[in-house]
């Protein structure tokens, strides 16, 4: 392969190892001798701006970073004409607070590009929010709620979590995007309609004129179904949910515990 690349990564299962947090060294140097080549790193997670900087500022990247599953793409530390942030209405909290028993919802969150509220702080995990502890400043209250957030995190008991995010988007009218992530501990995240990962890369490859022939995705779980679909070659990881495999062009055989990203991106350009 020759042709420069733009290169799609999701963090979570894909490119940071099970922890959350770390990336190795190895694949660190992998990306930068990859970006050195004029290829361009792309970071595409389900996570908020303020839990992907430090990330992204330690794989010392200088291209655009989508968030929230393709509801905010931004050029961290730079004013980027082509910037987006969508919104959802914030209407749908209350909404789903009330129908909280009936989804079976442990917690919900509104979400924003540095701040967070949560409903209930006793079921809900601090780290799912990059935080160690829950503060009072992140109880939600109607008050406090003055915009309408980026995307809307919520926890279930339900086992089947496609089917609950089909049900909750009939709730609304089809008027949102809802993806599954998080492994066993059922979390929903709820978009605008019509945004995910593969449409802030639409938009990233229109304002730049690329050809989507050129652009390359890793991913592992639900919310990359969209972004591995839409890439002219998708890469689900060796634990890739079997719902993303059908998506997939190609399966990798390492893991994200195993720098499988890195890994295949030095067989293929290094």
């Amino acid at each position: 392969m020759t042709d420069k690349k733009i290169i799609a990564i999701d963090l979570d299962g894909t490119t940071l190892y099970s922890d959350g947090v770390t990336i190795s060294d190895y694949t660190k140097q992998i990306f930068k001798s990859v970006q050195n080549q004029g290829h361009h790193i792309i970071i595409a997670t389900g996570r908020p701006y303020r839990m992907a900087l430090q990330i992204y500022q330690d794989l010392e990247l200088d291209t655009p970073m989508i968030n929230f599953n393709g509801a905010m793409i931004s050029i961290p530390g730079q004013h980027w004409p082509h910037a987006l942030s969508k919104h959802v209405d914030k209407a749908m909290v209350f909404e789903l607070i009330k129908e909280e028993e009936r989804f079976e919802l442990d917690f919900l969150a509104a979400e924003f590009r540095r701040k967070f509220f949560i409903n209930a702080f006793d079921k809900a995990n601090p780290q799912i929010f990059g935080i160690d502890s829950f503060e009072a400043y992140h109880q939600m209250r109607m008050d406090k709620l003055d915009d309408d957030p980026n995307a809307i995190l919520l926890q279930t008991r339900i086992t089947d979590k496609l089917l609950l995010a089909s049900q909750i988007n009939d709730h609304f009218d089809n008027q949102v995007n809802i993806s599954a992530w998080g492994g066993q501990n059922g979390i929903l995240e709820i978009v605008p309609k019509g945004i995910s990962k593969a449409s802030a890369l639409a938009h990233y490859l229109d304002v730049t004129g690329q050809d989507v022939s050129n652009l390359i995705a890793f991913g592992d779980e639900h919310n990359d179904v969209e972004m591995l679909g839409f890439a002219g070659t998708g890469y689900a990881m060796k634990n890739a949910s079997d719902v993303l495999l059908a998506h997939a062009d190609h399966q990798i055989a390492y893991t994200n515990d195993e720098d499988g990203v890195a890994k295949t991106l030095e067989k293929l350009f290094l």
